[in-house]
């Protein structure tokens, strides 16, 4: 059997971070460290000699970070939001996208990811009918269930996970808490966001309304979820969505653009679908609803199974390796 090496540089507090923790730890077989430096994101990262790995050597990445002088290597593309950032950004990803990404896929045969939405738009764009894409799902830890202390709050607030990049729209979040004086609004952001965070809500005139959080761990992110009216997740795409999973897996309703595939794939009728991802006044009718609702949903099944998502990568390196 070929022998298998993990990229372990995935690391932080961040969608692929996590991924990386909670399915590498659980792969069946497990692999060597590749034992590389720098960020596997760096574009000139793709092309860094890999001295000492067999010619039939496979390589597995948890993200798309493309290694082209890797024999073999299977890599977890999330999603394909880069390919839809504004210009002129998009310009380095559609360019590291079509030549190392789409070069490693199809030598590989094989590439994994995390929903059906990016399934759907993996095959679109890799356009290789020879290239298997493995929908190996996602999970999310299990402090995140129905039973558990919620955050006592004066007055209903509906809860943000995000950031404040501009495809999650938070801005029709704050222009309708505007319009929502009995709403209130706890948003969980990176630490150093915050500053412009509060300027935003600042220009709305909602900045009274609002605390800004940043370094919360899981069992406080949970506490946040079950004290909540809703979760809001805006976004007008997704590669998956994980707020989403873990407010329902919290068993609160989330409150979600019905545009956005992968959120909605996720939450099903577990929340309330807007129509517009900027109608203010819409979203504004949604949190109002919400706060007088007290609404509460039941979880899906398998929502923490991570052991899963690992069994499902560790199936396709096994017949990768085999």
């Amino acid at each position: 059997m070929s022998e298998l090496y993990v990229d372990d540089r995935y690391r932080g507090a961040h969608g692929i971070g996590r991924y990386a923790a909670e399915v590498v730890s659980r792969l069946r077989p497990q692999g060597r460290r590749l034992g590389l430096d720098g960020s596997p994101h760096s574009p000139l990262d793709a092309f860094r000699a890999l001295p000492g790995l067999d010619r039939d050597a496979l390589v597995y990445s948890p993200g798309y970070g493309a290694l082209v002088r890797a024999p073999r290597q299977i890599l977890t593309v999330h999603d394909l939001i880069q390919l839809q950032v504004p210009w002129p950004g998009r310009a380095k990803f559609l360019a590291y996208y079509a030549g190392p990404v789409r070069h490693t896929i199809r030598k590989a045969g094989v590439v994994l990811t995390v929903s059906e939405t990016s399934a759907t738009a993996i095959r679109e764009w890799v356009r290789d009918d020879a290239v298997r894409v493995v929908n190996a799902g996602n999970g999310c830890s299990a402090a995140f269930r129905v039973n558990g202390v919620a955050a006592e709050a004066s007055d209903p607030y509906v809860l943000y996970v995000g950031n404040l990049r501009a495809h999650k729209n938070l801005a029709v979040v704050l222009q309708a808490l505007a319009l929502t004086p009995d709403v209130m609004l706890r948003a969980v952001v990176p630490e150093g966001e915050v500053t412009d965070a509060e300027a935003r809500a600042a220009r709305r005139g909602v900045a009274g309304r609002v605390t800004w959080l940043h370094g919360v761990d899981d069992e406080q992110l949970a506490t946040l979820y079950r004290g909540a009216a809703a979760t809001v997740m805006p976004s007008t795409i997704e590669g998956f969505g994980l707020p989403a999973l873990e407010s329902i897996a919290c068993g609160v309703p989330v409150v979600f653009w019905r545009g956005c595939a992968a959120v909605g794939e996720i939450v099903g009728d577990r929340g309330w679908a807007m129509d517009s991802a900027h109608d203010a006044d819409e979203w504004a009718v949604a949190l109002a609803r919400a706060a007088d609702a007290h609404r509460r949903v039941a979880p899906p099944v398998g929502a923490q199974d991570w052991s899963a998502v690992a069994a499902r990568v560790s199936v396709t390196l096994e017949t990768a390796l085999s």
